[in-house]
């Protein structure tokens, strides 16, 4: 971590996750002086030595985009070497989803998500790729460019409508209410308003029962290549023949599941589960 590193760290397009980038940091921190790797044993002058050693990278690191999680347990300990500014947004940013920070730090953009993150773009593009979940690429080969998120431009079948007709491939991931359960799939061909189905043999649906764990995820392909994909305009995204469906027809609004395998192996959704949160990619060859 040179001087080198400096411009890199300014990119917004980093392979990497944010807590991953502060965690080399640290390391590269610790390894230039001998400070006890147990903070909670610094003194002052170990506090101020170690905010000399990072003092140029630290306005690179987007917080924000570090999840509050991570942030406790992987950043809470070196707090001491952040401003009292800064400490203060991040706390505002935790407290308040629709807190707008003040200070430039704003999460990179490898994709502007407040649902999933880089780990499961990289399994969405092995799916979409149709590899084994393991695979490794040298690079994501796709970009994920949000479209639509309900609680920014409205829940609705025709905001849905405006910002994703015609658009080409996407993802849809919806976050389920008072879970950390998130529920989707992928059109690999582009929604309308025609009310038709439209035939591929490359749709899937998916489920992580806990978001934060990839190893509950869960993958079905289209197995009914003639109703993978169903539009209409009063509607959201519909896969297959009611597999998985946003249902706008009540308040609040809910995802629906078929009880039967019909155009997609099962997932074990749930029948009925309410939407927290949903948001749609755009998926671009780079």
């Amino acid at each position: 971590m040179t001087d080198r590193c400096h411009p890199y760290l300014k990119q917004d397009d980093l392979n990497l996750d944010e807590i991953e980038i502060w965690d080399g940091l640290i390391k590269w921190g610790l390894a230039q002086e001998k400070l006890n790797q147990d903070t909670s044993k610094w003194n002052k002058n170990d506090i101020i030595i170690f905010k000399r050693i990072l003092y140029k990278f630290i306005p690179l690191i987007r917080f924000y985009g570090i999840p509050s999680e991570d942030y406790i347990n992987k950043v809470k300990p070196y707090e001491e070497i952040l401003s009292k500014e800064l400490r203060e947004e991040i706390l505002k940013s935790y407290l308040n989803s629709e807190y707008k920070p003040t200070l430039d730090l704003l999460p990179r953009s490898f994709i502007a998500s407040t649902l999933i993150n880089r780990k499961h773009i990289k399994l969405f593009t092995n799916w979409i790729d149709m590899r084994d979940n393991n695979t490794n690429y040298n690079g994501i080969p796709y970009k994920f460019n949000l479209l639509y998120r309900a609680s920014r431009d409205g829940n609705t079948a025709a905001a849905f409508h405006a910002k994703c007709d015609n658009k080409g491939p996407t993802i849809v991931v919806v976050k389920i209410k008072n879970s950390e359960q998130i529920v989707g799939g992928y059109n690999p061909l582009f929604w309308d308003s025609s009310n038709g189905f439209k035939i591929t043999d490359n749709g899937f649906i998916f489920s992580f029962s806990d978001k934060n764990n990839l190893q509950t995820a869960t993958v079905a392909y289209n197995i009914v290549r003639t109703h993978s994909i169903y539009c209409h305009k009063t509607c959201g995204p519909v896969f297959g023949c009611n597999d998985l469906y946003i249902n706008y027809s009540i308040n609040p609004v809910y995802v629906w599941c078929s009880t039967c395998t019909v155009c997609y192996p099962t997932c074990n959704f749930p029948r009925k589960m309410y939407v927290d949160d949903y948001e749609v990619f755009q998926v671009i060859i780079k």
